[in-house]
């Protein structure tokens, strides 16, 4: 009987842990204090998690994994700035904390920040170093696939019931729900009061109407960036590692696949999603053998359906005015001004939404965040501190894409894809404060860069 190495069971339990942030810490950790924790076993599997149960997850594993690292004498074999720079940003973030302007929001991220540096690690100097992505994956494509059932059951089940429901009750006075339920949904604003009646809040009724979904995660964003990271790698493997099914079996593999993870990328509605995944398809396109010319055209080709359909998905978006990139903006003028106005240790980590309510145009909506992760970084903790952050994350891209792009290992481009997009994506969102997927993308960033020895197919690319 095969016997199973300590860092193999280490790595499952990795990826399973994972996959329980997928599906319980998709939320910012700013607003750790909001979410109650769960009262009922019915609230333990629907609800999320407090963000902070993740950390105290997250810290037993950390001690076993510097045990395993140190007992295999850790070495670092790729640039010695894609170790020092994470530690320098994560020291400046402990240096900008000393005068942050709310210490609650401020701990709350200190704590994610330390995840994002220590699963970072755990990638390079465990999982990747010994070859362990599969075990890896085990838990952490479940939990996916969970999150992704979850968005579907969303868009054609749960949210047209819910919204009938809500118009039913409106009509009937509320009273096809129990006593309790009705108080419970005013407390939620599900149900307002407005003009002496009761009413359905008609923020709800456009959410369910609407249709957008966000699965296991905060908002719809939030998913398409988890689908952006993870549908690559695993698309890649409902085709690869299929193979050797029967015929029938695979293709209704690949097809439940796509059904699942293009079906909720495409009722997310997520705009910037939506060009990133064309970006991402022409990363894969690059690397297709065959004449040059044929490559762009196809690339071309690509782009212009791409393109096509994303102005027919959006365009009662853009004709309302695209109200929330208009927003963005806004966001980020202020950032930068919270920058000059502190360009050492800016307001302290997670405390943007602070200087902004003093910030913000009138007609702007309230951010906590300033769905931009980048800039973030500079309004948070000052110019180093974005400075050193935006270097690691560049440095790295660079590293790995150097790494991996001449080799014909489907998998591991895939991943580095899912990376690329997901960074790519945090100059618009705030990925980097969600313990679901800031975690694993810099486990599976570490995991690249942390590769010694990587087992390519015996066929090399010539290009």
């Amino acid at each position: 009987m095969k016997k199973f190495t300590a860092t193999q069971i280490y790595t499952l339990a990795f990826g399973l842990l994972l996959g329980l942030a997928i599906w319980k810490f998709g939320n910012p950790v700013i607003l750790d204090h909001v979410i109650s924790p769960p009262k009922s076993a019915a609230d333990f599997f629907n609800d999320a998690w407090p963000t902070h149960w993740a950390t105290l997850f997250l810290l037993p594993f950390v001690v076993v994994a510097a045990i395993l690292i140190f007992q295999k004498k850790p070495s670092w074999s790729a640039n010695v700035w894609l170790w020092l720079l994470p530690l320098i940003w994560f020291g400046w973030q402990l240096f900008s904390a000393t005068e942050t302007v709310d210490t609650t929001l401020t701990i709350a991220t200190l704590w994610q920040f330390f995840g994002c540096v220590a699963c970072y690690f755990i990638g390079a100097l465990l999982i990747g170093r010994e070859n362990l992505l599969p075990w890896l994956l085990v838990g952490l494509l479940g939990a996916f696939i969970f999150c992704l059932i979850r968005a579907v059951d969303q868009r054609l089940f749960e949210f047209p019931m819910n919204h009938q429901m809500l118009i039913e009750g409106e009509r009937d006075g509320w009273t096809n729900f129990p006593p309790s339920e009705v108080e419970d949904m005013k407390k939620e604003h599900v149900i307002i009061g407005t003009n002496g009646m009761e009413v359905a809040n008609p923020a709800v009724l456009t959410k369910f109407a609407q249709g957008r979904v966000a699965g296991t995660l905060v908002y719809p964003n939030a998913l398409a960036g988890l689908i952006i990271l993870l549908f690559p790698v695993s698309l890649t493997l409902a085709f690869g590692a299929t193979r050797k099914l029967k015929s029938l079996i695979r293709q209704a593999v690949v097809a439940l696949t796509l059904f699942l993870g293009g079906g909720a990328f495409f009722w997310t509605g997520s705009k910037l999603g939506w060009l990133i995944a064309i970006l991402i398809a022409g990363l894969f396109l690059l690397r297709l053998d065959g004449p040059e010319k044929l490559k762009m055209m196809t690339i071309m080709l690509v782009l212009v359906a791409g393109l096509g359909i994303f102005a027919v998905r959006f365009h009662n978006y853009f004709a309302a005015g695209a109200t929330s990139i208009g927003a963005r903006f806004d966001y980020w003028h202020a950032a930068i001004q919270i920058s000059v106005a502190h360009p050492l240790k800016g307001t302290g980590p997670g405390t943007f939404q602070r200087p902004y309510e003093r910030l913000k145009s009138p007609e702007s909506e309230m951010a906590r965040l300033t769905h931009n992760d980048y800039l973030e970084q500079f309004s948070d903790s000052g110019i180093v501190g974005g400075l050193v952050y935006t270097a690691w994350i560049f440095i790295a891209i660079i590293a790995t894409v150097r790494k991996i792009w001449g080799n014909s290992n489907q998998i591991l481009m895939a991943i580095f894809a899912g990376l690329f997009g997901w960074f790519i994506q945090g100059i618009g969102e705030f990925s980097l404060y969600v313990p679901a997927l800031a975690w694993t993308a810099f486990t599976l960033l570490g995991l690249l860069i942390g590769q010694n020895t990587i087992e390519f197919d015996k066929k090399t690319r010539n290009n």
